[in-house]
């Protein structure tokens, strides 16, 4: 046990990238003291189905759908209802879908919160997927602008459109506070403490340098998940987060 630092933990999204139901209970007990927010993805979704979504609600453990919706409005409308139901208190959809499926699908949840008297969810929209390059952007998907810049397109008009925030890279984290403004969430994937990376990467998107950049929310998966110790991991990531604000 360590001692809880608010701040820190609601910056914390932890991934349930684990196979089981059963592994995914287990964490959350451990580690729910220290996590603001669990992320449950497509993939243990897929596999699972919504038990680990009541086993959370029954606990008041706090959790991010990572859905990445994108489909017409009203059918996202209803899908945003849906989630709320379930009682997550963040997801997400893809900015690509257009302002019109943005604004519906948080006009939705938004009235769903309110109707079962509970808390605004977090609804984020996914900009440009790590995996897509400057390359496919200019040549696959015939779209003239670097990652970067069409990212901060995006994140523009996922603001414009009553969105709490974006997902985003967190190389890309300060120029969208830069542009959509300090309130404007920014979740950032992938973040590995220095501890737990090998080799002689540069620019490492650490905890430390996450918050730094702007991140309001930070992914961590494996570092914690993986740990032998994962109490002990925890608070060399509190520590390290600490050292910086």
């Amino acid at each position: 046990m360590f001692k809880i630092n608010p701040k820190i933990k609601e910056k914390i999204v932890l991934a349930l990238d684990v196979d089981t139901v059963e592994e995914a209970k287990k964490l959350i007990t451990e580690l729910k003291d220290y996590v603001g927010v669990f992320k449950v993805g497509l993939q243990f979704y897929t596999a699972n189905g919504g038990e680990v979504f009541e086993f959370m609600k029954e606990i008041g453990a706090e959790f991010f759908f990572d859905v990445k919706l994108m489909d017409i409005p009203n059918t996202v409308k209803k899908a945003s209802e849906n989630i709320i139901k379930s009682g997550a208190t963040f997801y997400n959809l893809h900015a690509l879908g257009g302002s019109e499926m943005m604004r519906q699908s948080a006009l939705g949840a938004r009235e769903m919160a309110q109707k079962l008297g509970v808390k605004e969810p977090t609804i984020l929209a996914v900009t440009v997927l790590t995996s897509i390059s400057d390359e496919i952007l200019s040549e696959e998907l015939k779209i003239n602008q670097t990652a970067l810049q069409y990212v901060e397109t995006l994140a523009k008009l996922a603001k414009e459109s009553g969105l709490t925030g974006v997902v985003a890279s967190v190389f890309e984290a300060r120029r969208i506070k830069e542009v959509c403004g300090a309130d404007f969430k920014v979740l950032c994937p992938g973040i590995r403490p220095e501890w737990s990376v090998k080799g002689d990467q540069k620019r490492l998107a650490t905890p430390a340098f996450a918050v730094k950049e702007g991140a309001d929310y930070l992914v961590i998966g494996r570092a914690v998940t993986a740990a032998e110790n994962k109490l002990e991991a925890m608070q060399k990531i509190y520590e390290e987060i600490e050292s910086v604000l």
